[in-house]
């Protein structure tokens, strides 16, 4: 198959670039977005899977699976016309990433046969040097269209917007777009600057067309609601496969978005939009196909489960176990000191304030506070061991955070906080894990009073004072991805969060850097966050 990566400037100077179709063209487009380095496989929760509940089929997702799925659907149509596209976010997730960085993505990717990768805004998290790093080991295409980066050196010249594809005999245009907030959500810098998305659609499709090629696919990472606009403004696309909001598409699981999701285009004829969830739980397989004229006449397809009916490629698992290797070495770094003894135990953290608890919400209110952020809330049941008096390892804090949670954050309303609180105070007495763990925010509650009438008092951190939480005010909350999805019965920050992000860093990253911005040595505090009235 043969590529030609180009800037849209570029394109309007081909002639002759598309010979004409004789017939109807199909072309299967296998893709997948937001895998977030989860090399391992993962469970319902999106936690890492253990090797007994692997025994048990209850595992999803992985490299090993990805690979799989890759390999047998390539199989399945062979002789058909096939790409493989990456809507991007490959970057940060796990301690494959944090270890290895780009290289690990590049190790597996390179093996899977992509055809065209756009970034995701996590490509940016450790700045434009990992970034060129990613683009300059990769084996295929990374483009990104609505990006300016002639003044950033590391990747002037080495990032285009539009890629065209030579399959089967016809010219397939790939433009693409990356979310206009990656400058809030992760770290581009100061010298890259990001364009109004449609307008930057626009003129590559304008250009391709020119060019004399009417077969064009969008390679988005701007999530779902973003790529519905898009198909329903920008004349000239035919098919939008995205990423970047996780939205699972499927035909066959219960509450996902259909797939495809079929919108009506600028010119009448309705647009294929496609996403496949995230952490290679899913594989997406579109069969679409364009009449003479270049105009898309059929559109179906699904995204297959990755679940344990697909056996994981043997050679992908070896190298993960010689990978994980130094990152055992790595469990053993010290990190920081202890003064005292850090209580992470269930049977404080479940039922009362709990040093662990403040210690990793402050640590997600600092993390968060340049996105407004002034409340942390986690679950006590997230916090799964204490670390005792003297240094404090990675592997220390991996024991209290194993389950590859990620920073999550939102705007939620006072009175929706309040809720969020009742519900982490409903299952006290069964010594439940939604007990709510806080910073910026105390409050008084009482078990006299029944399930969802047992908060007293809440009152939230103010320019340096205590004040009462308004019940119609939005204030800046962090939690943990499982917890803003719904988890541990938290379904107002599924339902009424405002704004949500729920990719951000790992916790155990959140608390190692936040231990070593405090200068290595930790004072562990309980206080009056959290008081119980009898």
């Amino acid at each position: 198959m043969k590529k030609l990566l180009l800037g849209a400037a570029s394109i309007a100077l081909l002639t002759g670039a598309a010979g004409p179709a004789y017939a109807d063209f199909t072309l299967n487009v296998l893709h997948f977005n937001d895998f977030h380095s989860r090399y391992d496989s993962i469970n319902k929760y999106e936690s890492n899977c253990g090797a007994e509940d692997e025994a048990e089929g209850k595992c999803i997702g992985g490299m090993g699976r990805l690979k799989a799925a890759i390999d047998a659907k390539r199989a399945e149509l062979a002789g058909e016309n096939v790409v493989l596209l990456d809507a991007g976010d490959d970057f940060q997730g796990s301690l494959y990433f944090t270890t290895y960085h780009s290289d690990v993505i590049n190790e597996f990717n390179n093996q899977l046969g992509i055809d065209v990768m756009t970034l995701g805004n996590h490509e940016f998290d450790n700045g434009p040097e990992e970034t060129a790093k990613l683009i300059d080991g990769a084996d295929y295409p990374i483009i990104s269209g609505n990006l300016d980066v002639t003044k950033e050196p590391l990747l002037a010249g080495k990032l285009k917007g539009v890629v065209i594809l030579d399959v089967g005999g016809e010219k397939i245009g790939v433009v693409s777009a990356l979310a206009e907030d990656t400058e809030e959500t992760s770290s581009p810098g100061d010298t890259i600057r990001f364009a109004r998305i449609e307008d930057t659609l626009m003129g590559s499709v304008e250009a391709l067309e020119a060019a004399g090629i009417n077969k064009i696919i969008a390679l988005t990472h701007d999530g779902f609601p973003r790529d519905l606009e898009i198909a329903a403004s920008v004349p000239g696309i035919d098919v939008i496969v995205g990423g970047h909001s996780h939205t699972v598409m499927s035909n066959t699981v219960k509450g996902a978005k259909a797939y495809p999701t079929m919108v009506a285009g600028p010119s009448g004829v309705e647009v294929p939009v496609v996403t496949a969830g995230s952490y290679a739980k899913f594989l997406g397989d579109l069969k679409v196909t364009w009449d003479d004229d270049g105009t898309v006449i059929s559109a179906t397809g699904d995204a297959q489960l990755l679940d344990a009916s697909v056996t994981p490629d043997a050679a992908v698992l070896a190298r993960l176990v010689e990978l994980n290797a130094p990152i055992e070495e790595m469990k053993n770094e010290v990190i920081g000191t202890a003064t005292a003894d850090i209580d992470g135990s269930r049977d404080t953290c479940r039922v009362m304030e709990c040093s662990m608890g403040s210690l990793l919400t402050d640590a997600m209110v600092d993390r968060a506070a340049d996105q407004g952020v002034t409340i942390a809330i986690e679950n006590g049941g997230g916090l799964r061991a204490s670390i005792d008096a003297g240094d404090i390892t990675m592997g220390e804090v991996l024991t209290v955070l194993p389950f590859s949670n990620t920073l999550a954050t939102m705007q939620l309303k006072g009175k929706d906080v309040i809720l969020a609180l009742e519900n982490g105070l409903s299952q006290v007495e069964e010594g439940a894990g939604r007990f709510p763990q806080v910073s910026g925010l105390k409050f008084s509650w009482t078990r006299a009073k029944p399930a969802g009438e047992r908060v007293i008092k809440a009152e939230v951190m103010e320019n340096g004072a205590w004040a009462p939480l308004d019940p119609d005010k939005l204030y800046g909350v962090a939690t943990n991805n499982y917890m803003r999805n719904g988890g541990d019965g938290y379904d107002v920050f599924a339902t009424d969060a405002v704004n949500p992000y729920d990719f951000g860093p790992p916790l155990e990253d959140v608390l190692a850097d936040y231990i070593a911005k405090l200068g290595g040595e930790y004072t562990p505090t309980t206080g009056d966050r959290i008081t119980e009235i009898k």
